[in-house]
């Protein structure tokens, strides 16, 4: 049985809520799938531990490759398809174009979404509802693996100590209102530096507003925050699994984070709170004054550090 899923949404985030899916339809079939995806979600750098994983196809529909764009896009892919032979494909969108490419490429069991239906679907509803169709329940936990031995190389590399509390903040975020300003961060670790004795590992991405955040919080705690922005995602796993805990903006590492098994407080300011609670390992913090967040909430402003201070000792105590 050879099988391709399909899986179109650019976020790391995005990929990694669709691991449980994935797996599941592996388990099912007994085999080991195909994945067809987009190249932002870097899914190379955390699933290569994953065995229901077989192949990635990275899928060229952007300013940097149009191959697979347009009406010649349409039937490069198609070619691209057809050549892998495949007998069943999972689309998890309602896009016709993906149909028509999978049939057109000769796969004759065709799953998807209902057709036209994009508009204000629930990212993690529409994918359950899809696999019961081949009576399939899956929980949303998604789950990544790194090698112990990688573990244990990033402990001795960095000098981590276990007599330590550390913690991974993840301080950036793909966009502005999601990144909380540095200030919340800062009253964040002075509180916790009361009462613990903690190592803090900075994550975050080369974008010139998260560049200044974080040189704000190492202006005030540089002897206790170790940056991670010159790291790759491969190389920041086995960090974080070293963490007790995890501090993320809505953002590839309150996600990776949580896959990891690793608590993860998710600081929610502009983005539906399913994306800070769909696993188990989540714990999510929004603006004072609201009761629910979603897109053009706005509310970085108004987390509070006290809250994420207090979810935190519950957590780890």
């Amino acid at each position: 049985m050879n099988i391709l899923v399909i899986q179109n949404r650019m976020g790391i985030g995005d990929m990694v809520i669709f691991l449980p899916f994935v797996e599941a339809i592996s388990k099912k079939y007994n085999t080991s799938v195909t994945l067809l995806i987009k190249e932002s979600t870097k899914a190379k750098a955390y699933t290569n531990n994953l065995n229901f994983i077989k192949k990635i196809i990275y899928l060229k529909r952007d300013s940097k490759n149009d191959f697979h764009s347009g009406l010649s896009g349409f039937f490069n892919l198609k070619n691209e398809i057809k050549n892998n032979s495949f007998d069943k494909v999972f689309i998890f969108n309602s896009s016709i174009r993906y149909r028509l490419i999978c049939k057109f490429a000769g796969i004759k069991s065709i799953f998807q979404y209902p057709l036209f239906e994009k508009k204000e679907q629930h990212v993690i509803e529409a994918a359950q509802k899809l696999l019961e169709k081949i009576d399939l329940k899956v929980e949303s936990n998604p789950q990544i693996k790194v090698d112990e031995s990688l573990i244990k190389l990033a402990e001795q590399k960095f000098s981590i100590s276990k007599n330590k509390i550390n913690i991974l903040l993840g301080i950036g975020g793909s966009g502005s209102s999601k990144r909380i300003p540095a200030n919340k961060f800062k009253k964040f670790i002075e509180l916790t530096l009361k009462d613990y004795e903690c190592i803090f590992y900075l994550a975050t991405g080369k974008n010139e507003e998260e560049q200044l955040i974080l040189k704000s919080i190492l202006s005030s705690y540089k002897e206790i925050c170790i940056s991670l922005d010159n790291n790759s995602i491969s190389e920041i796993l086995p960090i974080i699994k070293n963490c007790k805990i995890s501090i993320c903006n809505d953002s590839s590492f309150s996600h990776l984070s949580a896959a990891l098994n690793v608590p993860t407080i998710v600081l929610m300011s502009d983005t539906p709170l399913l994306y800070g609670s769909y696993s188990p390992n989540m714990y999510p913090i929004i603006p004072d004054g609201m009761e629910n967040v979603s897109h053009n909430s706005r509310g970085k402003e108004k987390i509070n550090p006290e809250k994420i201070f207090k979810k935190f000792k519950s957590i780890i105590s």
